[in-house]
């Protein structure tokens, strides 16, 4: 059987390799399992409830739901009904919500809670037609998701419908997450995730039966193309109850694959080290001398018999704990949404935990290319040979240029960013700045509209210069500055975790991080740690001025999408004044 629709992949798994496990989530303790008969019968029975409460082809449906099997069965159905599927970040503002509301037309919204149903509910009332509401979690005064289950249609309806259906037909219409402005609707085809499923077959090192982890947000396209491979390939999927659950559930699931962004690989990395430096004695040095060993490690590289000697002791006695801590039964991890620090790809891949680093965008459906399992074809500090079926070229300028069955039908109502963004030969500008390497690896240097110029006329990547800075287990978050000015400068946020123990170390009374951003010693250690990675860069790139900020980043306080990228405007925006003071000095 062949799949030119994503919803054909449902009638795929049930042919090829039924699962008494295809979708679970743990409700009150217990994990609750879906086998594909279930599903099947759950996605048929709620295409139908659809039918009969008016919803007709290419009308437009929000979720709004962090991850769970309601998810993939009202989204699924909607497909089966040739419906558009509009999901959006449970974390986005209710401004957001009203504008892809309105934007969209939306017709009808799912939601999984009493909170986002309150603020649906808000930003409907701002709509000309006030959309449906359905909610997943029983609350009151908001319909069940379950009274659509009760239509009296036949599936020989749904049947015909299905059979309309084309894979050139709207799937999807993904919102992007608005780091430069007002969200573009990035309208998505069956074709275009179909082909992404297919190529992404060909290079999966996990087969059916396997199990998958899944938190990434299924609104964010990444996880939710790879959750259509999942289903395609026979591998079950097992959501996280939460962000602040990964580790235990990591350990109750056992995965053989997840996705994550590399903001999370980091917390998971600093907590590793963070124990290891809880240690004393002998258990504490052997950690480090692990450590010290993962850090040297290169992919297609044989170190000699000794290094290769004490990395298999490392591996067995100190890397062992790491694997566990993650299940036991990792095969791979896939890493995309911003750049992997390389140390983080060699260390993991040092304990014997491989990390395949990928690159796209939600207009590329999404992946353009990625890192493969076999040694042979990955590369540290690439996003790997390019994805099958895809095309890719380097424009004078730099800029990664793709072309192929992945590039979206274009930006929903915007023919003219859509002619701004894929050229008459089908070329789509994706706005980054990268090379390939060795003929074959793409290696991303910047984010073109990120790229700045100073005053004296050179030009600064801040993305790959921030990327180098996270490096120290002292920075939590940075942000390069001085577009305009005369050098590159910095605001950061410190790991208040590891800064708590050096001033335990140093004597140093830890108070508020207010006071201790304030205090001339910690000024003076982030100063030292910054003037270390400095050499890494030109003379023109080096930060000269820090600002340091007593408060993380975050998604709800606006400076980060749903992905964890900085939103530059916003945070430049909110420190003017600091961003001032780093520039008062004349004389630099």
């Amino acid at each position: 059987m062949k799949i030119s629709r994503v919803f054909d992949i449902l009638a795929y798994q049930n042919q090829k390799f039924p699962l008494a496990d295809a979708l679970a989530s743990k409700v009150d303790g217990q994990w609750h399992k879906y086998s594909t008969a279930e599903y099947i019968d759950i996605v048929n029975k709620t295409s139908l409830g659809l039918l009969e409460a008016g919803i007709a082809k290419e009308d437009n449906i929000c979720i709004i739901s962090p991850n769970r099997p309601e998810w993939n069965f009202v989204e699924m159905a909607i497909q089966q009904i040739g419906a558009v599927s509009v999901p959006i970040y449970p974390t986005v503002t209710i401004d957001d919500f009203k504008f892809i509301f309105n934007d969209a037309a939306v017709k009808m919204v799912f939601v999984a809670n009493k909170d986002l149903f309150e603020k649906a509910i808000q930003a409907a009332k701002s709509c000309q037609n006030i959309p449906k509401i359905y909610s997943f979690d029983t609350i009151s005064d908001c319909d069940s998701w379950k009274l659509l289950h009760k239509s009296t249609q036949s599936l020989s309806v749904l049947e015909g419908i299905k059979n309309t259906i084309l894979p050139s037909n709207t799937l999807t219409i993904m919102y992007t997450s608005g780091t430069t402005g007002v969200p573009k609707g990035v309208m998505l085809s069956h074709s275009n995730l179909v082909s992404q499923c297919e190529a992404a077959v060909l290079i999966l090192p996990v087969s059916a039966g396997s199990r998958a982890f899944s938190f990434l947000p299924l609104c964010h396209v990444y996880e939710r193309m790879l959750c259509y491979v999942y289903q395609f390939t026979g591998l079950s999927i097992y959501y996280a109850e939460s962000l602040e659950t990964i580790a235990d559930n990591l350990k109750e699931v056992k995965p053989h694959i997840f996705v994550t962004v590399p903001r999370l690989l980091e917390k998971i990395y600093d907590k590793i080290i963070a124990k290891g430096q809880a240690l004393t004695g002998i258990k504490r040095k052997l950690f480090f001398w692990a450590v010290s060993l993962g850090m040297r490690y290169e992919i297609n590289v044989n170190q000699g018999f000794w290094y290769n000697l004490q990395l298999k002791l490392a591996n067995k006695i100190i890397f062992s704990k790491w694997r566990e801590a993650l299940g036991g039964n990792v095969v791979t991890i896939v890493s995309g949404g911003a750049a992997l620090q390389p140390r983080l790809a060699r260390i993991f891949s040092a304990a014997q935990v491989v990390i395949e680093e990928g690159y796209g965008l939600t207009e590329t459906s999404p992946v353009i290319a990625v890192n493969r399992y076999q040694e042979v074809d990955r590369r540290i500090g690439t996003v790997g040979p390019i994805f099958p079926g895809v095309e890719v070229k380097i424009a004078a300028d730099g800029e990664i240029l793709t072309r192929g069955p992945h590039i979206t039908k274009g930006y929903y109502k915007r023919p003219d960013l859509t002619a701004d963004a894929i050229d008459a030969d089908g070329w789509f500008k994706t706005g980054d700045i990268g090379q390939m390497v060795e003929g074959r690896f793409l290696k991303i240097t910047d984010r073109k509209k990120e790229m700045f110029k100073t005053s004296g006329g050179k030009y600064i990547a801040p993305g790959n210069m921030e990327n180098k800075f996270k490096e120290c287990k002292f920075i939590e978050q940075i942000m390069v500055v001085g577009e305009g000015r005369n050098f590159p400068a910095a605001l950061i946020v410190p790991a208040f975790g590891m800064l708590k123990d050096w001033c335990s170390i140093k004597n140093i009374a830890y108070t508020t991080p207010q006071e201790m951003v304030n205090h001339e010693a910690v000024f003076a250690k982030m100063n030292e740690e910054v003037e270390k990675l400095n050499s890494n860069f030109a003379q023109y790139e080096r930060i000269k001025k820090i600002a340091l900020l007593p408060t993380e980043w975050t998604i709800n306080n606006g400076e980060l999408t749903p992905t964890l990228k900085l939103k530059r405007k916003v945070i430049i925006q909110k420190y003017t004044d600091k961003i001032e003071l780093l520039y008062i000095d004349k004389n630099l």
